[in-house]
């Protein structure tokens, strides 16, 4: 018989707005604040809110004009280096109680365990072994979390998503026979993880409202609909999750690709992004030859403001496979020409390498200029050379001092966002 396993999945609550609070010496559940960058507009979107902000109906990820005009808080711009150092003090926190291998990290601020052994070994239950790593955490943070107990990495994170919020002490527990008693008529479905409102949208075509309802539908329709994708929502309508933290780490990709996407800081029109698709391919390059890859295949994705018409770019097999500026940024320029509408305005694009390997494999065509690639090598590794040592802005191009240029703002930030 397969022996049963436990986990917990802890995570902070609205952790951006909650550090924003400990910095100033306030207490998040007393303090109405909010995580956003107003130079944006009243339309940007608010990273987090403080806990007392979701207890009066505010809602996490609102954008700034959503927020009652009758409700007086305090705004904090982002500050994305900030929340990295109180996440590492968070992680070294974790490391006290659990080994690194018996950790999965699922976000900066939600953190999955496999406590299985660790609880014979401590004497404690799992949700005794959950309150003192949090009760070690808001010591020595002051930031308080969630905590989700389950048989399988699934129940767990429904355990936390659903469950922990209507807890006294923020814990909930699940395993396969209290989660059909507890939730398998739960609604709206988009409440489990996984199931946004595209699936639950197809899933209403066959009347399934529930996680009940998908346990009770011919199987070969589900796979129908859903493909191999459907083989999770069954085992999720079950309860049921067979990856471990174990295999997870031990994953390795049959094939590997870099890319970078970004939201424009305004509409541009065709003009624009082309400038500032020119700066993101130079930049991709740099970290291809940085990390000694190539590859042989680009992508390119173009979404228009407001959604006015449907995303345009594609994919384009190249006839070398390399890591050149010179080589790579025609096919870019061509794919962009060809699929880019020039009378609708742009508020997101995005690149992508695929099939990327090492630069061992790099392979050029009968028409490559080799001493030119050679020569454009040799300055990519010392520009590499200087960003790394003297910071990403130490050393730019002339197109990136355009107006309309995005790369030297872009380098001040981390994850889109205000790094200081």
């Amino acid at each position: 018989m397969k022996k049963s396993k436990t986990y917990i999945c802890i995570d902070f609550k609205t952790f951006f707005a909650s550090v924003e609070c400990v910095e100033r010496g306030l207490d998040p559940f007393k303090t109405n604040l909010v995580v956003a960058d107003p130079s944006r507009g009243n339309g940007a979107i608010c990273l987090a809110v403080s806990p007392r902000m979701k207890e009066i109906g505010v809602k996490n990820r609102c954008r700034i004009y959503e927020i009652p005009n009758n409700i007086k808080y305090i705004t904090a711009l982002p500050r994305m280096k900030k929340y990295i150092e109180y996440a590492a003090n968070i992680y070294a926190i974790y490391l006290k109680y659990i080994a690194k291998e018996d950790i999965h990290v699922y976000s900066i601020d939600e953190s999955f365990m496999d406590v299985t052994k660790y609880l014979p070994m401590y004497k404690l239950t799992a949700e005794q072994l959950a309150q003192n790593i949090l009760n070690d955490v808001l010591k020595n943070t002051g930031i308080s979390a969630s905590v989700g107990i389950g048989t399988n990495m699934f129940l767990t994170k429904i355990a936390l998503d659903i469950l922990a919020k209507h807890s006294l002490n923020n814990i909930a527990y699940l395993d396969e026979q209290l989660y059909k008693d507890k939730l398998w008529n739960h609604r709206p479905i988009t409440d489990f993880w996984q199931i946004g409102r595209g699936i639950s949208t197809r899933l209403e075509k066959y009347n399934i409202f529930d996680m009940e309802g998908i346990t009770k539908i011919n199987q070969e329709i589900l796979y129908k609909e859903f493909g191999i994708n459907a083989e999770y929502l069954i085992d999720h309508a079950w309860g049921k999750e067979p990856c471990t933290i174990a295999q997870i780490k031990a994953y390795q990709p049959v094939a590997n690709s870099l890319s970078t996407n970004q939201v424009l800081f305004k509409d541009y029109n065709f003009n624009q992004t082309f400038l500032v698709l020119k700066e993101m391919v130079d930049l991709m390059c740099l970290q291809l030859v940085d990390k000694n890859l190539v590859s042989d295949k680009i992508s390119l994705s173009i979404g228009y403001s407001k959604d006015i018409i449907k995303s345009s770019g594609g994919t384009v097999k190249m006839t070398v496979r390399t890591n050149s500026h010179l080589l790579i940024l025609p096919y870019f320029i061509d794919l962009f020409n060809k699929t880019t509408s020039k009378k609708h305005f742009i508020r997101t694009i995005g690149i992508g390498f695929n099939n990327v390997v090492s630069d061992e494999y790099e392979q050029f065509d009968l028409f490559t200029d080799y001493k030119s690639v050679e020569k454009e090598k040799r300055i990519q590794n010392t520009i590499n050379l200087i960003k790394n040592r003297y910071g990403k802005n130490s050393i730019v191009k002339a197109i990136d001092l355009d107006e309309d240029a995005t790369t030297i703002k872009r380098n001040k930030l981390v994850g889109g966002h205000n790094a200081e």
